[in-house]
């Protein structure tokens, strides 16, 4: 079974100390042709997603698109920043026919296993 894993995270800080970036919650889940990953990024729409593959790891950023709210902000929970993830890529996943899609605040990066790893029958020849 192949491997997907976080490489180590945390926010980066400005000289403020305070977070440039949140980690976006993930799950992943396998099939038998693929890795499904699925990344909880609220606010990020199509054109403010940036995946890239170097070096067998894999970094998602998410750019939110909030417009600035149109007064005070009295009390605040959730925090305007941008997302970003890195997880390290098995050999066994075929870097090169990653696809995404974004849907409702979620996005969810299929990562296909190398012809090499799936399954295959074998068949018995006179």
């Amino acid at each position: 079974m192949a491997q997907i894993t976080q490489t180590a995270e945390r926010p980066q800080t400005t000289t403020s100390r305070t977070p440039s970036w949140l980690v976006p919650r993930a799950n992943i889940l396998e099939n038998k042709d693929s890795y499904i990953l699925d990344l909880e990024m609220p606010g990020v729409s199509k054109d403010g997603v940036e995946i890239t593959v170097e070096n067998s790891e894999l970094t998602i950023i998410g750019r939110r698109s909030n417009a600035e709210p149109k007064a005070d902000v009295v009390y605040r929970e959730c925090r305007p920043l941008d997302y970003r993830r890195v997880f390290d890529l098995d050999p066994s996943i075929d870097a090169s026919h990653i696809s995404a899609k974004v849907e409702q605040g979620v996005l969810t990066l299929t990562l296909p296993k190398a012809e090499s790893v799936k399954p295959r029958k074998i068949t018995v020849t006179d």
